[in-house]
């Protein structure tokens, strides 16, 4: 019962963390309806300007934190009205080939800034938490806190404040939101600034406990398009849904079957879903 705990643990730190990278994705294709491949260089992005400040203004790990989810999310919404906008008209094969180009280049561009070598990021809290035999780290405890608080502020948002409801009209009818007044083009770029503040925070939380490289973003990229297919796409409960399936899938699978197979095991347990729900777990919109 131990080991189970402890793993259970380690599976809602990790689900948190995939949880708020495929929400930013979820709201991206929800609303504009891009798969934005480019995603998972933004995530990467959030732990090298993690890095950088911690490193670079001695600032705290919350106010670094902070600092690379704003300047993530000014990225992406320059991303969104550089690079997407342009081809909104084009077939849609042209904006994921778009995407696909902006994640090499900023793959490329942080090995010319921090080198290709591997980054380490201190916690900001470290030591353990003993709780009845159960141990757990303070960063994986950060992380479980941390996620669960913004996945609530997300949701306020979405649900309680005027902005959020223009998003959500987006999601379901972009036309019909057009003709009742609502700015379309603005309601992009935040859209797309909201991923990637989201995706950035995901790093800054789990950056501690890994190291941080270039290929990453990566790694990240197929997890996360993998979890939102599973819940459905642009179904924003379907995404927290597949994250901690994915999560609690690829750490007790590794756990009790092989730890070099925990990633396989994850994918493996979506074909099963995908074989019998074609659609994922959640429609869109539900």
């Amino acid at each position: 019962m131990t080991l189970l705990l402890q793993q259970l643990f380690n599976a809602l730190a990790l689900g948190g963390v995939y949880a708020l990278v495929a929400l930013g994705l979820t709201l991206v294709y929800g609303v504009m309806r891009v798969p934005n491949f480019a995603h998972g260089g933004l995530y990467m992005l959030g732990a090298y300007f993690t890095y950088a400040v911690l490193n670079g203004l001695g600032v705290g790990y919350v106010p670094a934190l902070l600092l690379a989810a704003v300047a993530v999310a000014l990225l992406a919404a320059l991303l969104e009205r550089v690079v997407f906008y342009p081809l909104r008209n084009a077939p849609h094969v042209h904006s994921m080939i778009a995407a696909i180009g902006v994640l090499f280049f900023l793959e490329a561009a942080v090995q010319l800034i921090w080198g290709p070598d591997f980054k380490q990021i201190t916690e900001p809290v470290p030591g353990i938490l003993n709780a009845g035999g159960v141990i757990i780290t303070w960063q994986r405890l950060i992380v479980i806190l941390a996620s669960l608080l913004v996945m609530l502020g997300l949701n306020y948002f979405l649900k309680r404040t005027l902005t959020g409801a223009t998003i959500e009209a987006m999601s379901q009818n972009r036309e019909g939101a057009r003709l009742v007044g609502i700015n379309v083009n603005r309601v992009g770029m935040l859209t797309f600034a909201i991923s990637g503040a989201l995706a950035a925070a995901a790093a800054a939380l789990i950056a501690p406990i890994i190291s941080v490289a270039p290929s990453m973003g990566e790694v990240m990229n197929l997890k996360v398009f993998a979890i939102i297919i599973l819940g459905g796409m642009g179904s924003v409960p379907g995404a927290i849904v597949g994250a901690f399936l994915l999560a609690f899938a690829e750490v007790f699978g590794g756990f009790y079957i092989n730890l070099d197979f925990a990633d396989v095991i994850g994918f493996a347990a979506l074909v099963i879903v995908l074989a019998i729900r074609p659609e994922g777990l959640f429609r869109r919109g539900t």
